[in-house]
């Protein structure tokens, strides 16, 4: 007789378990020991992130952990430090905590947004920007600190300060956000492509070259450049522009004049009493100023690497773009098949095109990475796999960084002198994320640890107030004559750089507390992150044996009233709002061998060794 176990794998992980409440999921899983594996499968978790609390992790290299992620995520803790002027911390200036460092924090401090669950925090030149499990955006700081900004201004002015953590009331949800120096971009639910050169009058780009209409067209990645923004599309094609200059910039600032001239309380809007901590939004459209599409990367007839471990069938595949990082005036890719290039000369429309893509084969090629003398020396202490891929990539300013995932994963940081830099400290980590602000760095590794290494810009390493740190310590000052000097308030000679990636430390008081730091932001001279607190206080085995609490969508299954914008198909010329589609909300990302232990050997799909 036919069991239920029988059915297709997929059958339930795709069909039912999404369909089932979080207590009925726990109890099925006590049911037998195929129901507890089949309700432990990674992917499904991940998918139920998505869907619950708008967390896809797609920003990071983790592959595992998602269910053990959203047992917790209902509950993150948000971190900052560093240089605290412009308010990017977040905290009033009587909120700040002691130290002896002139206008910044040393050390993580936590920062609450009452009623609000953050699961992504992206940094800007001056500000932090957060995306919570609803879709909305939250800032603080100022988008534009380089200039001034009075009181009575609203947050069509750019320089105006955000003191505390404020969210933008907009008409749609949002899955990303990517933060340049001066100015944001945003991806939204429906794949529209927001920027944000003012907190208030934040515009929609449409172009029929973003339409959706065709993988040429259709946005799965946004990222902003030190003042460019990019967009990558599903068949690989990257597209620029670029708010500050030219074409785009002249409808900028002609649209603010008009907006001044006739609706000027617009331009003045600040928070109401009745919602103190929410920034009016009068947003726009952007026609007519198209993005250039960058050349295909085929001009740089790219060779096959060797030793990268993919199999015939995705070497047959078409090179492709699949990950693009921005710096000040160039952009970073990585290719499907592991190979690194850069486009140069994106600082401006006039620009680009005496620029081109250049490849890097000392960041990629596997042949030429084993040979580094950083690795191929006698005795040396990182150990390279056997295959050697570089599947990830981050950029910011004037640094990058190429690297694997795994416990051995390898890490390369790049500069404009094409020469990799090994930091041994980085090596063999388990590295799934790398985050840059100017002159500082994080390093997130898959076991929650962030280390952090580079410049102190007025604490942004987070690793403690020099004065209280051992001479000779990372983050610490170099003699005693210059901590002694601190302390008696003869002015704050700076850390010196710290070369080797240390562990901060979330947990500050007599009592150490297990932390888990599961994402990570930097930018200028300030750095966030968000973490898990995992101390046996919460009694968590009681709450794993019940799991009981189900967290509410951000994208409904029925029919959301949240509007999206787009062309009306009934009048091409005329933009107007559409009701939101959920299509663009959770999507598979697949495991080979998925289901694979769970059920009898040699059952058909999903079937295999336990």
């Amino acid at each position: 007789m036919p069991r239920i176990t029988d059915l297709p794998v997929e059958l339930f992980l795709d069909n039912i378990l999404p369909l089932l409440p979080n207590a009925d999921v726990a109890r099925l899983s006590a049911t037998s020991h195929f129901f507890y594996q089949l309700t432990s499968d990674e992917t499904f978790w991940h998918r139920k992130l998505q869907q619950d609390f708008n967390f896809s992790g797609a920003d990071t290299a983790r592959r595992t952990g998602w269910r053990f992620l959203y047992r917790r995520l209902a509950d993150p803790r948000l971190y900052v430090w560093g240089e605290s002027t412009q308010g990017r911390l977040g905290l009033l200036e009587r909120e700040l905590p002691r130290s002896h460092v002139p206008a910044g924090v040393p050390f993580p401090v936590q920062l609450h947004i009452p009623g609000v669950h953050i699961v992504s925090l992206v940094a800007g030149g001056m500000s932090f920007h957060a995306l919570d499990s609803q879709g909305d955006i939250y800032v603080w700081g100022a988008l534009d600190g380089s200039g001034f900004g009075l009181r009575s201004d609203g947050f069509a002015e750019p320089s105006k300060i955000a003191e505390k953590p404020m969210r933008l009331n907009l008409p749609v949800k949002f899955r990303s956000i990517s933060c340049g120096r001066l100015h944001t971009t945003a991806l939204d639910a429906n794949a529209d492509i927001w920027t944000f050169t003012s907190w208030g009058r934040p515009f929609c780009l449409v172009s029929v070259l973003l339409d959706k209409s065709s993988p040429d067209g259709t946005p799965v990645q946004i990222e902003s450049g030190w003042a460019f923004s990019a967009v990558l599309t599903q068949s690989g094609d990257v597209l620029v522009y670029w708010p500050f200059a030219g074409r785009m910039h002249e409808v900028i600032a002609s649209t603010n004049e008009e907006l001044n001239q006739t609706r000027p309380l617009e331009s003045k809007a600040r928070p109401t009493k009745e919602e103190p901590n929410v920034i009016p939004c009068h947003w726009w459209v952007m026609q007519g100023v198209d993005p250039v599409r960058l050349p295909p990367i085929s001009t740089c007839r790219l060779p096959e690497l060797e030793g990268t471990g993919l199999t015939e069938e995705q070497l047959s595949e078409e090179t492709k773009i699949v990950k693009i990082a921005g710096m000040d005036n160039y952009l970073i890719a990585l290719t499907n098949k592991g190979h690194i290039l850069r486009h140069d000369k994106l600082g401006g429309e006039g620009e680009y095109e005496s620029g081109g893509w250049r490849y890097l084969p000392d960041f990629c090629d596997p042949q030429i990475i084993r040979a580094n003398p950083a690795f191929s020396r006698e005795g040396q202490a990182t150990e390279l796999p056997e295959t050697l891929q570089i599947t990830h990539i981050s950029a910011h300013f004037q640094t990058f960084f190429a690297y694997t995932t795994g416990v051995k994963s390898l890490v390369l940081m790049g500069k404009s002198e094409f020469t990799p830099i090994v930091i041994p400290g980085l090596q063999n980590r388990g590295v799934i994320s790398v985050v840059l602000g100017d002159y500082h760095y994080g390093a997130l590794t898959s076991d929650g640890k962030l280390l952090t290494w580079g410049a102190f810009s007025k604490g942004a390493l987070g690793l403690g107030d020099p004065a209280q740190i051992d001479v000779g310590q990372p983050g610490g000052f170099a003699t005693e004559e210059h901590r002694q000097a601190v302390l008696r308030r003869r002015g704050f000679p700076s850390p010196p750089h710290v070369a080797d990636p240390t562990e901060v430390k979330f947990a500050r008081g007599e009592k150490e507390r297990d932390m888990y730091c599961f994402a990570a932001a930097a930018a200028g001279w300030h750095t966030g992150a968000l973490v898990i607190d995992l101390d046996p206080d919460e009694k968590e085995d009681e709450e794993e044996a019940q799991e009981t609490v189900s967290m509410p969508g951000a994208f409904p299954t029925t029919p959301n009233p949240t509007p999206r914008i787009g062309p009306d198909p009934q009048e091409p010329g005329r933009i107007h709002i559409l009701p939101i589609r959920r299509g663009f909300g959770p999507f598979r990302i697949g495991f080979a061998g998925r289901g694979a232990h769970i059920g009898n050997p040699g059952r058909g799909r999903g079937g295999g060794a336990s």
